[in-house]
């Protein structure tokens, strides 16, 4: 009798353990499709920067502020600005709107060449990258690394508004 009512136990204890990791592997599934959602959206948004780039005279601006952050950023005298090899034309444009903005907001001269060997990717979604002394101040002010930023601070927020608030989380900041 007592053997029968040990298996009946172990038999229990399996099918709990079972039912368990059945529920692990849909919780596991449902994150999985989830996190496939926002890695979608982020494509896509990562795909609408080209847009952002075909009309001249948003970009233009675009790049002036860009490429003013990434001098207030760096504030070193001597700045080597890379682009896409497209964008130079543009970049000389907002060099004289830059150099002021710093000017105005610091009181230094900055000079700024751009970098006539290298060019940032043609594939690239635009932007500027800025260096100083000979290489070793970098400041990447790409489209695309303004996005992965601001996806990596916002990915809690767009989970909440697709999904609604996670009832298992107690903290937020």
């Amino acid at each position: 009798m007592e053997y029968y009512e040990r298996k009946e136990k172990q038999v229990e204890l399996q099918k709990k353990i079972q039912q368990s990791n059945m529920l692990n592997a849909a919780r596991l599934r449902v994150l999985k499709a989830r996190e496939d959602h926002v890695a979608s959206l982020l494509e896509e948004a990562k795909r609408r920067l080209g847009d952002i780039v075909k009309d001249d005279n948003r970009y233009k601006k675009l790049l002036e502020v860009l490429m003013s952050q990434a001098l207030l950023q760096i504030l070193e005298a001597n700045v080597i600005v890379r682009c896409r090899q497209a964008d130079v034309p543009l970049v000389e444009d907002v060099l004289p709107a830059c150099v002021q903005t710093v000017k105005e907001k610091t009181g230094k001269d900055v000079n700024i060449k751009i970098d006539p060997d290298n060019y940032l990717s043609p594939t690239a979604g635009g932007g500027v990258e800025l260096l100083a002394q000979k290489g070793r101040i970098k400041i990447s002010n790409t489209l695309e690394t303004r996005l992965d930023m601001i996806a990596r601070q916002m990915v809690p927020e767009i989970r909440t508004s697709l999904f609604g608030q996670n009832t298992n989380r107690r903290f937020t900041d």
